[in-house]
């Protein structure tokens, strides 16, 4: 295979090792990292097809889902595609730019999905407990805005982590042993001081997961609130189903972003190959299930994927 030769004391590129521990595999590897890619962009890319398709679609609802595939197809194709060149051809270089951008975008991404679902709480919190008023209140325009004000906040939030990390001093060791430019596992790398890095890190992690979670936990806690109020069974169940996708892909998508950020920082006693595959699993799983989950639990989005499917 060919391969990527550069001195590791080069300044201007740092070398991704992939999975350490499990070169000899990373052909194997690269199977299901190929196949859960090909399966996300298929399922995302229907999502926004038949959507923008269908104009009984074009609804507050169905404006979130395509926000949300937007940004799973931007966080495992800001991943994906390099681990796949490490895995096959072994072309593990990357510039210092390159990898900063990697980490901005990867990172910018994340964000941007955690804000999306927290509007999804919000929409889910209209449609349950106000209804009358859910058309007034939740509006297209005003679902855009909400995604714009997500956008902005990513953004202004992580623009700084590549920024600190530019100015940081990197020596010798210019090898990363990971699939891709996570922010921590680049700091790691520089010969200098990084508890700033570490810190705001750290910080923003923890405002942004925290943050996001403490506000879907209220928006679902006023749902439950409502629905333990109505005596009818059947408006029970139709309140648990109209929360159940957004539910399953809020599960789908922290819990693996919850156990790396763990892992990474406090599991000093588990193997790195460990490390590594859960952080991956969070750019590789939630994108796959998140349009399956959708598409199974949303009527109107899987009869008109059906229609779609029927004339192909």
């Amino acid at each position: 295979m060919a391969s990527f030769n550069l001195t590791p004391s080069d300044p201007s590129t740092f070398i991704l090792t992939g999975i350490p521990g499990l070169e000899a595999s990373h052909i194997l590897i690269s199977i299901p990292f190929s196949m859960f890619y090909f399966i996300s962009l298929l399922g995302n890319f229907t999502v926004l097809f038949v959507v923008y398709k269908e104009q009984t679609l074009h609804k507050p609802m169905y404006l979130l889902l395509c926000m949300l595939a937007l940004t799973d197809i931007s966080t495992s194709t800001s991943v994906v595609p390099k681990a796949l060149c490490i895995f096959w051809f072994n072309l593990k270089g990357i510039t210092v730019g390159g990898c900063l951008t990697q980490m901005f975008f990867l990172h910018a991404a994340s964000a941007m999905h955690s804000a999306i679902l927290v509007t999804m709480a919000f929409d889910r919190y209209v449609a349950i407990c106000n209804p009358l008023s859910y058309a007034t209140i939740l509006t297209n325009a005003r679902v855009a805005k909400l995604g714009l004000v997500g956008l902005i906040r990513a953004v202004l939030f992580i623009l700084p982590m590549p920024l600190l990390l530019r100015i940081q001093p990197f020596c010798a060791n210019h090898f990363i042993p990971h699939t891709h430019c996570d922010h921590m596992a680049v700091a790691k790398m520089s010969c200098g001081d990084i508890t700033v890095n570490r810190t705001y890190g750290l910080v923003i992690a923890l405002v942004v997961i925290g943050f996001d979670l403490m506000l879907i936990a209220l928006s679902y806690g006023l749902i439950i609130r409502a629905v333990l109020r109505i005596s009818s069974e059947k408006a029970h169940q139709k309140a648990v189903n109209t929360c159940t996708a957004h539910i399953c892909v809020i599960l789908t998508s922290y819990t693996p972003s919850l156990f790396s950020f763990v892992t990474h920082r406090f599991g000093q006693g588990i193997a790195p190959h460990i490390h590594i595959i859960l952080a991956n699993l969070y750019f590789l799983v939630p994108p796959m299930l998140n349009p399956i989950i959708y598409g199974v639990k949303t009527k109107e989005l899987r009869d008109k994927v059906g229609k779609y499917t029927c004339k192909m």
